[in-house]
C-alpha cells in the first residue's frame, strides 16, 4: 500500500511540476541554452503531453496538428516569446503553431517537435572518422521528413557550447534556431525552408563568445562572393547522358593512353563583351567544342571549389563541396562536365585540400579552436600563403577532405582530380627555417599524417571510383609517389614533372649559340622518366607572377621566339610523358596571364600565332593516332636513344616505340643553323614519313624540310639498322613516321 501511495504522489507531482523554470526560460530566450530540445518541442510528462515553443513577436500562440486541428493554447511564461502548455496528443508528432500579435497572424510548424534525421550508426561513423558518406548526412539537405517537407542542417563543431542556424528564414537570429548536439554534431531539421535559401551558421564557443558566422563547411551551393552565404542547394539530380563514356572509362588504363590537357581557368579563358563571366553552359557551348577541335582528350579546371578571394584563381577555397557561384549554380557545372563526355573530354579538377584561407567565414578556428587546423602555427601555419595547415592526423578532419574528394568524383562525374601542392604536404619543414617547424615522432620531417591521409584518398578514390585517377603536384624526389598504396607508394596515378618543365625552359631561354654548354638540361629527364608516371606540365604558374608567357621565354628575335616555341611544343609531345598546356599558350599568347581579363584571341589574325595554334592541333592528332607516343609513356621499353650527345650541334633525338606499331623518330635542332643534310642512326630501313615539322609554312615556317618523306639505308657504323640523311629545318623539331609498306 505505501509503494502504490508514493507511486500516485509521483504521478501527481509530475503532473503539476511540469513548468519550465524561469532560468532555462531566459537561456532559451537569449540564445545561451546549449541543449534546446531538452526544453523546446513535445515533452511526456507522467501522462499528459507538453508543448513549449520560442516564437520572438507572437503575444498569442495555438497548438495545431497538422492538418489543422486545434490540440491547445499555451501560455506565454516570457515577454520575448516563450510559450507553455499542455496539449491534446496521445503521441509525439509534428505540430505546427499559429501565433497572432496586433500586426496579423501566421503558422509555422515547430521544428522542436521532430526527431533526430541522424541516426546511431551515423554518430558511430563520424566519430570513428571512417563515414563515407558525409557529403549526404551533413551539411543542408532539403528533404522530407515525418511527411513535412524542409531542409536538415548538421554541422560539426564539438567545442561549442551553442550552435543554431540563421537565415532569411528566421530574420538572421540565432535565438530561432539552436540546434540539438549530438556528441559533437549538432543538427536542425527546419520545415518550410526550401531550395535556394540562404544560411550561415552562429556559434557560441567553449568560452561562451560568439563568434563570427560561420559558412557551412559541406555546404554543396554558396553566394556569389562577395557574399559568403551557404545556399540550400536544389537535390533534383542531374539526368546524366554519359553512361556510355563512364562505362568505356572503366575499362582504361591511362599510362598507356594519349593524355594531353587543356588546363583552363574558366574565369579568363573568353569573356562576354561586356567583361563578365561566361556561364557553366555558355562555357560547355564554347569552350568545350574548342578543346575538342584542338585535340586535347582532358580539360583541366584551376579549382572551381568556392573561394572569396579571384586572385587566388581558386586555390585558398573555403566550399570544398560547393562549385563557385561566379558561372552559375550546381545544376549548370553538372550540365558542364555532361557536354564534356558526350563530346569524348575527360575533365580534371585541381582540388586543395593542403590549405585553408583564414577568412573569419570560413573553417579557421571553427568553433572557436583550432578545429580544422593545428593549434600551433610550426605545423599548422603556412607561410607562402598565410594559410592554415589541415590536422591530416585528425580523424575527423581526414574524413571531412577524404569525403571532399569523393564528392566530386561521384556527384558531378570528374575523371581525374590534381591535388596541389603536395610537396608541402609532405614534409614539415616545407619553406620553414630551423626552429620554424616541429619534427615528427621518429625526428624527422616527414609529415606522417598527410601521407596517411593521402594513401587514403588515392585507395577510396580507385577502389570506389574505378576509371578515375589522381595526379600530385609533387616537386621533389619523395619515393613512390604513383607507386599503388600495398606497395608502400602514395597512390597517385601521374606526378607532374616539374623537374623536366625547369630544365628545359632554363634551355629555351638561353640563347643559340650557349645551348651547347647546358646540352643536358634537355637530356637529364630521361634518366629518371620512367621512376613515375609522369605528366609533363607547362603550366599556369610558368606564366604568372613575373615570368611572362612561354612565348616571352623564348631567345631571339621575334622569328626566333616563335620558331624556338614551335621546335619545343614538338619536342615535348615526343618526350615520354603525358602532356599538359595552359590556355592560350596553344597560339603562343604573348602578355604573362592574368585572371582578371579574356585571353587576347585577336592574336589569331597573326599568321605566326595561328601557326602554333595550328602546331598544337597537329600534334595532338599524331599523338593520339599513333601508339608508339603514348602507349609506354610511363615504361623505359618504349624509348631509345638515337642522339643524345651532340652538344656542338644542339641535335637531339630518339626513338619511340609500342607494340605492334610502327617506330616513330623524333629529330631537334635547337640552333638557327640549318643541318642538311644530317646523317644519323635511324632503327628502321625503309620509308620514313615527316608527320611533323614545325619549321613548315603551314606553321609560318621558313618551310624547308624533306618534303614529307625521309629514306633510311640499311647499315649504320653505331649499331643500328639503318642510316638517313635528314634535313633538319633551324630551330625545329620533326616527327618521323616508319612506313613498313
Amino acid at each position: 500500500m505505501e509503494r502504490h501511495r508514493r507511486g500516485r504522489e509521483e504521478l501527481a507531482k509530475a503532473q503539476t511540476d511540469w513548468q519550465t523554470d524561469d532560468t532555462a526560460i531566459s537561456r532559451i530566450v537569449a540564445g545561451q541554452h546549449g541543449d534546446p530540445f531538452s526544453v523546446l518541442g513535445l515533452h511526456e510528462i507522467g501522462r499528459d503531453w507538453v508543448a513549449r515553443a520560442y516564437v520572438p513577436g507572437a503575444e498569442t500562440l495555438e497548438v495545431r496538428d497538422l492538418s489543422g486541428k486545434a490540440l491547445g493554447t499555451l501560455d506565454r511564461r516570457h515577454a520575448d516569446g516563450f510559450f507553455e502548455g499542455k496539449v491534446a496528443l496521445k503521441a509525439r508528432r509534428p505540430i505546427a503553431l499559429h501565433a497572432a500579435n496586433a500586426g496579423g497572424e501566421w503558422d509555422v510548424i515547430d521544428p522542436y517537435s521532430f526527431g533526430p534525421v541522424l541516426g546511431p550508426m551515423d554518430d558511430y561513423y563520424i566519430g570513428e572518422g571512417s563515414h563515407l558518406r558525409l557529403f549526404d548526412k551533413l551539411g543542408s539537405h532539403f528533404m522530407t521528413f515525418e511527411d513535412v517537407e524542409g531542409t536538415h542542417f548538421a554541422v560539426w563543431a564539438p567545442n561549442a557550447q551553442r550552435v543554431s542556424v540563421i537565415g532569411s528564414f528566421n530574420s538572421w537570429d540565432g535565438r530561432r534556431h539552436p540546434m540539438r548536439n549530438r556528441n559533437g554534431i549538432w543538427e536542425i531539421f527546419v520545415p518550410g525552408v526550401f531550395p535556394g535559401a540562404e544560411y550561415k551558421y552562429e556559434i557560441i564557443g567553449y568560452r561562451g563568445e560568439r563568434l563570427p558566422l560561420k559558412a557551412d563547411p559541406l555546404a554543396q551551393q554558396s553566394e556569389l562572393r562577395p557574399h559568403t552565404a551557404s545556399v540550400v542547394k536544389d537535390p533534383t539530380p542531374h539526368n546524366w547522358g554519359d553512361e556510355r563514356y563512364m562505362a568505356e572509362r572503366h575499362k582504361r588504363d591511362y599510362r598507356r593512353e594519349p593524355m594531353s590537357v587543356y588546363e583552363v581557368h574558366l574565369g579568363s579563358w573568353r569573356r562576354k563583351p561586356d567583361g563578365t563571366y561566361l556561364s557553366y553552359d555558355q562555357l560547355a557551348e564554347q569552350l568545350v567544342p574548342y578543346v575538342i577541335d584542338m585535340g586535347f582528350t582532358h580539360i583541366e579546371l584551376l579549382p572551381i571549389t568556392e573561394h572569396p578571394y579571384d586572385p587566388s584563381w581558386g586555390y585558398q577555397p573555403t566550399g570544398l563541396f560547393s562549385p563557385t557561384a561566379r558561372f552559375g549554380d550546381p545544376a549548370g557545372f553538372a550540365r558542364f562536365v555532361d557536354a564534356a563526355h558526350a563530346a569524348g573530354l575527360g575533365v580534371i579538377l585541381d582540388w586543395v585540400p593542403a590549405h585553408f584561407p583564414t577568412d573569419e567565414h570560413g573553417l579557421a578556428r571553427f568553433d572557436g579552436t583550432a578545429l580544422y587546423e593545428h593549434e600551433d602555427p610550426r605545423v599548422g601555419y603556412h607561410p607562402d600563403w598565410n594559410t592554415a595547415i589541415y590536422n591530416f592526423g585528425r580523424s575527423e578532419v581526414s574524413a571531412f577532405l577524404t569525403n571532399s574528394a569523393l564528392y566530386w568524383l561521384e556527384n558531378f562525374h570528374i575523371d581525374g582530380l590534381r591535388v596541389d601542392a603536395v610537396a608541402s604536404m609532405l614534409y614539415r619543414d616545407y619553406s620553414r627555417q630551423p626552429g620554424q617547424w616541429i619534427p615528427n615522432q621518429y625526428g624527422g620531417n616527414e609529415n606522417i599524417e598527410a601521407v596517411a591521409f593521402l594513401k587514403r584518398v588515392n585507395a577510396e578514390t580507385y577502389g570506389q571510383h574505378p576509371g578515375s585517377f589522381t595526379v600530385a603536384e609533387e616537386s621533389t624526389s619523395w619515393p613512390g609517389v604513383t607507386a599503388p598504396t600495398y606497395a608502400d607508394g602514395l597512390g597517385f596515378g601521374f606526378k607532374w614533372n616539374m623537374g623536366f618543365m625547369n630544365d628545359t625552359l632554363r634551355y629555351m631561354q638561353r640563347d643559340a649559340i650557349h645551348r651547347r654548354y647546358h646540352h643536358s638540361d634537355m637530356t637529364f629527364g630521361l634518366l629518371y622518366a620512367f621512376s613515375e608516371n609522369f605528366i609533363l606540365p607547362l603550366s599556369h604558374d610558368e606564366v604568372v607572377h613575373g615570368k611572362g608567357s612561354l612565348l616571352s621565354k623564348m631567345s631571339g628575335d621575334d622569328w626566333q621566339k616563335f620558331a624556338n616555341l614551335r621546335a619545343y611544343y614538338a619536342f615535348m609531345w615526343g618526350h615520354p610523358g603525358k602532356k599538359l598546356l595552359f590556355m592560350g599558350q596553344e597560339f603562343a599568347q604573348r602578355d604573362e596571364w592574368t585572371e582578371d581579363k579574356a585571353l587576347d584571341w585577336w592574336l589569331l589574325d597573326a599568321p605566326a600565332h595561328e601557326g602554333v595554334r595550328r602546331l598544337i592541333g597537329d600534334l595532338n592528332t599524331v599523338y593520339r593516332e599513333l601508339p608508339a607516343l603514348h602507349a609506354r609513356d610511363c615504361e623505359p621499353e618504349g624509348f631509345e636513344w638515337i642522339v643524345a650527345n651532340d652538344h656542338a650541334n644542339s641535335v637531339i633525338s630518339w626513338v619511340r616505340k609500342a607494340p605492334d606499331s610502327p617506330p616513330v623518330v623524333v629529330v631537334s635542332n635547337f640552333t638557327p643553323v640549318p643541318r642538311e643534310p644530317y646523317r644519323m642512326p635511324m632503327p628502321a630501313a625503309g620509308r620514313w614519313i615527316e608527320r611533323i615539322n614545325t619549321d613548315a609554312g603551314w606553321y609560318h615556317g621558313s618551310n624547308m624540310g624533306n618534303q614529307g618523306l625521309v629514306t633510311a639505308t640499311e647499315g649504320n657504323d653505331y649499331g643500328f639498322p639503318a642510316t638517313a640523311d635528314i634535313v633538319l629545318p633551324p630551330l625545329s623539331t620533326l616527327i618521323l613516321q616508319h612506313d613498313p609498306g
